[in-house]
């Protein structure tokens, strides 16, 4: 959680939704941070915490609060936190590692705050196994509303969204979207603005003087082409050159080959003058960044590195810098936009939120002095 000192005092309920907020983001907040993020004395938050504990709405902890847990039975749950559920939402990943468990993570936060269950499956990134999961979700038990993030891509997955729309209960789709040309009303979602995440990428390059740089996607994720487009839009509005632009499949970048697969890579940049890389996912970031360094590159100076995820980049050496897309956010808000289309009815407006994905600058693009167009990299 984020303390900003200095920050103007909260008062009243608007103190309580901010705690409640602080805790559907990140499961669990501190006494000691909250007063400083609020700007209000430590007694102060422990009488805000006890009296939204008194109400059912979280559990007290030493030192701070979590999320209502179900093996608290100090009060009588609040009405929105019922024993029994207000809905039954179903909730359809194709993975439960890697980028996933924190959307998961915020799904689960949200659906708990509303007095819901949701119930998680796990697929595979296959149109016919997301399918087939979905189909065994709804047929093991009665569901409100069903959140999935399914392949999008090809016959198969157009094939797989109409069906989706045409299901009887409200459906959300979280970190994907619909084809506009798809027209398919019905489908709201929540997701991260991935074409954003390229254009932020290829204008921080840019404001560090780099003017020859490269993209490096993974060819299977859905992430891959919308972060392409935004890449080639910064690239062509700033008069920046890409010379260097690999979609990979990721058994060549982690698979036996990819000392081979990453050594091209690199010759490639040193051929072209490049001297920034985005790379998409930071896992690959990682493995050309520790590669290009083992031969003799220094990083930043030789070659500035990008990551997208931030899953693992702030471990490197030197630490990555990142796009973080706000994960357990699109978790958070596609339960929102499900509990609000099953309060608000057919009414309601349907909704496509994009969330911005958030730049964490580190040591691997350290500010340097400018680079030249055409200048040479100074590599084996």
């Amino acid at each position: 959680m984020d303390a900003r000192n200095g920050a103007a005092p909260a008062f009243g309920l608007s103190r309580q939704e901010r705690i409640l907020d602080e805790l559907r983001q990140y499961g669990s907040v501190r006494v000691s941070e909250l007063s400083k993020l609020l700007g209000v004395a430590e007694l102060t938050v422990r009488r805000d915490i006890s009296r939204l504990a008194d109400r059912g709405l979280l559990t007290r902890v030493h030192g701070g609060a979590t999320l209502r847990s179900r093996l608290d039975s100090s009060v009588p749950r609040a009405g929105i936190v019922a024993e029994t559920p207000l809905f039954r939402i179903g909730m359809v990943v194709p993975s439960l590692t890697y980028y996933w468990p924190q959307i998961i993570i915020g799904a689960r936060a949200a659906a708990t705050t509303g007095g819901s269950q949701l119930i998680l499956r796990a697929a595979s990134y296959s149109s016919a196994d997301q399918r087939r999961q979905i189909t065994s979700l709804i047929g093991s038990g009665y569901l409100h509303g069903l959140i999935v993030a399914p392949n999008a891509s090809g016959p198969d997955g157009i094939a797989l969204l109409h069906w989706l729309a045409s299901l009887p209960i409200p459906v959300v789709l979280a970190e994907r979207r619909a084809p506009s040309s798809l027209a398919l009303t019905s489908l709201e979602w929540a997701t991260t603005d991935h074409t954003h995440g390229g254009i932020l990428a290829g204008e921080y390059l840019a404001s560090l003087g780099h003017t020859r740089v490269g993209l490096v996607t993974s060819v299977d994720s859905p992430t891959s082409a919308p972060l392409r487009r935004g890449w080639e839009r910064a690239v062509s509005d700033l008069g920046l050159t890409s010379l260097v632009d690999q979609d990979l499949a990721l058994e060549a970048m982690e698979g036996p080959d990819r000392d081979d697969v990453i050594q091209l890579l690199l010759a490639r940049c040193a051929s072209t003058g490049t001297t920034a890389l985005l790379i998409h996912s930071d896992r690959q970031a990682v493995l050309v960044q520790q590669s290009a360094r083992d031969n003799g590159w220094e990083v930043p100076d030789d070659l500035a590195i990008m990551a997208y995820d931030d899953e693992v980049a702030e471990s490197a050496e030197p630490p990555i810098t990142a796009l973080r897309p706000p994960k357990q956010d699109v978790g958070r808000v596609a339960v929102e936009l499900m509990l609000g289309r099953l309060t608000g009815g057919a009414t309601r407006p349907r909704q496509h939120t994009f969330l911005l994905p958030e730049l964490k600058a580190r040591g691997s693009t350290a500010t340097r002095t400018a680079h030249t167009a055409g200048a040479s990299v100074d590599a084996p």
